[in-house]
């Protein structure tokens, strides 16, 4: 396996910029995410590393070969698509086998590599069926099996559990998970299912708009986002933002929202929206960082219930505050009817603060450490 190294991707379709200034290093055995909403830039970025497309501009490195111009065949990687891409005359074994025969192996080595990935893959009671005669969990096997027997420096994936079902998906998870661990392979997968990045990912990149918005382990993804898409992007139930105006009396900030609500900041919080650039700021929480009282208390937000969904092991409630909905997640016991009037409080040190006007996250130095806009490659912290 080897390191791969993005250096300055860039790819426009006539005007439209897909892929802008992508600066990555993925490590030697690291099993990265590249996770974004649909037109993001994520499947482009990955086929300009397969060679499939034809950059602007930049350089990929696969170890320590520049591969920004040879073909496909010649970047010693293997791609695993969405749609298996089997083909349909061709039994197990033979679709296992063909990989090697393009590039001429013995008959006796072929043998030996499509048993030994067959065994590792727990396909081997299949291998004289054709495609059509497999489940959809059983063709994803094959599908990897056909990367993994080329022993290749790196494995591209592009979104390939997405034509499973939800519980062949979670199992489909688990197995890919093992299996990069036993192989510690270089995997470089393309998703918009955040589930499958958090669960699976030793680094994601989350991507939008043709870019990296931020670049590390799933739990600095999820604890200290770099921005606002981010924030927004990663959780389920997603982030809630409350958008308000600074202001400070006799000491104590307070963040100022419609409709007429006051919400004093602590000191490390208050340090964080002094930063901001125009007096105005977004507080961050996350739906389980929310504290619901039914009654009033100094410093708590007002607002009404819109409605309960209780799920078994929680309860979400959804919550007007203004005309805006956020969502809190509560005890599974939590009852309530709708437009009955409720108090939010926030988990101070769990919330985060962003600047409205640039859409940053706000730190106590006033640096956003997490900020992946110039030009250095990119490395997880």
């Amino acid at each position: 396996m080897a390191e791969v190294r993005l250096d300055g991707l860039i790819k426009y379709y006539d005007d439209v910029l897909a892929v802008d200034d992508v600066n990555l290093t993925i490590k030697d055995g690291d099993f990265v995410a590249l996770l974004g909403p649909s037109g993001c830039g994520k499947t482009t970025t990955l086929n300009l590393i397969a060679g499939l497309i034809d950059l602007s501009d930049g350089e990929i490195w696969i170890g320590d070969r520049d591969v920004t111009d040879l073909d496909p065949k010649d970047r010693d990687i293997a791609m695993v698509f969405q749609n298996y891409a089997l083909y349909p005359t061709k039994t197990v074994y033979n679709n296992l086998a063909f990989p090697l025969q393009m590039r001429k192996t013995p008959k006796s080595g072929i043998d030996e590599r499509v048993r030994k990935t067959a065994e590792m893959l727990s396909i081997t009671h299949l291998l004289d069926r054709l495609p059509r005669e497999l489940s959809g969990g059983q063709q994803q096997r094959v599908a990897l099996g056909r990367a993994l027997v080329r022993n290749p420096r790196a494995f591209l994936m592009d979104e390939p559990l997405s034509n499973l079902d939800a519980k062949l998906r979670v199992q489909m998870r688990a197995e890919l998970k093992r299996f990069h661990q036993t192989l510690n392979a270089t995997m470089i997968y393309v998703t918009h299912d955040q589930l499958e990045a958090m669960t699976m990912a030793d680094n994601i990149a989350v991507m939008s708009d043709g870019r990296v918005q931020q670049y590390g382990p799933p739990e600095e993804i999820f604890y200290d986002p770099a921005n606002l898409f981010v924030a927004g992007f990663i959780g389920s139930p997603a982030m809630n933002f409350l958008h308000g105006e600074i202001s400070t009396e006799n000491g104590v900030t307070s963040v100022k929202g419609d409709p007429g609500w006051v919400y004093p900041l602590t000191p490390e919080n208050a340090q964080k929206a002094n930063h901001c650039t125009g007096g105005r700021i977004i507080i961050g929480a996350r739906p389980a960082n929310l504290i619901l009282s039914r009654e009033e208390h100094p410093g708590m937000i007002p607002g009404s219930v819109y409605t309960v969904e209780p799920t078994g092991d929680t309860t979400f409630v959804h919550i007007t505050i203004g005309d805006q909905i956020y969502v809190a997640i509560t005890d599974p016991f939590f009852r309530a009817e709708p437009d009955d009037p409720i108090w939010v409080d926030l988990e101070d040190s769990r919330i985060h603060i962003f600047d409205e006007a640039t859409e940053e996250v706000l730190r106590e130095d006033g640096l956003n450490s997490q900020s992946i806009h110039g030009k250095k490659t990119l490395q997880p912290a």
